[in-house]
């Protein structure tokens, strides 16, 4: 796979991370990933933090900006069946470049389960999630039918699941998405 947001992110070996909701009440929502030194590999802030409905921010562990997401908004995105969702990292002048549109379909026209689709720019990439993310059981396919990632529960708790990175996968991709499936379930990064 080749780096979408950062090649910084990728590990030559497969990874188990665990992922930590943090509480509206107390830190405005959004998670925690740590690696299994529980060393804090990215945060996740949503609207409870932003302030910004739709509109999400994965940074690393020392508090870099790594990727900003937004929900598409306007009349088209009303009437289109599919809500999409951008995500954007930073070039070496601090300016935004695309990296990913995410398309999911709208609850009310589907069943919560409808097919999930990552497109990746430049190119014809394209990712796909299977499964259920609200039941801690899915996955990130690539193109080629190939998972590049995994969620699990953990311990039957739905505040703590782990997630598997195969190696040579590009982990600050990886947990934009899940921010985005965080968001789409109404988990911790929504509002």
């Amino acid at each position: 796979m080749k780096a979408v947001v950062s090649k910084l992110h990728f590990s030559s070996t497969e990874e188990v991370m665990v992922v930590r909701r943090r509480p509206h009440v107390v830190n405005g929502g959004g998670f925690v990933v740590t690696d299994c030194r529980e060393k804090t590999i990215f945060k996740i802030d949503g609207c409870g933090v932003l302030g910004t409905r739709g509109e999400l921010v994965l940074r690393d562990g020392d508090g870099t900006d790594l990727l900003l997401i937004h929900k598409k908004g306007g009349m088209v995105q009303a009437l289109s069946i599919h809500n999409k969702w951008r995500g954007y990292s930073y070039d070496y002048q601090g300016s935004p470049k695309p990296v990913f549109t995410l398309r999911d379909p709208k609850q009310f026209c589907f069943s919560i389960t409808g097919s999930i689709r990552i497109s990746v720019q430049p190119g014809n990439c394209y990712f796909d999630v299977r499964g259920s993310f609200p039941d801690r059981d899915c996955s990130i396919v690539d193109s080629t039918g190939s998972v590049i990632a995994q969620v699990k529960e953990w311990s039957g708790s739905k505040d703590i699941y782990s997630v598997v990175t195969k190696a040579n996968v590009d982990k600050a991709f990886v947990f934009g998405v899940i921010a985005v499936l965080d968001y789409i379930y109404g988990e911790s990064t929504s509002c």
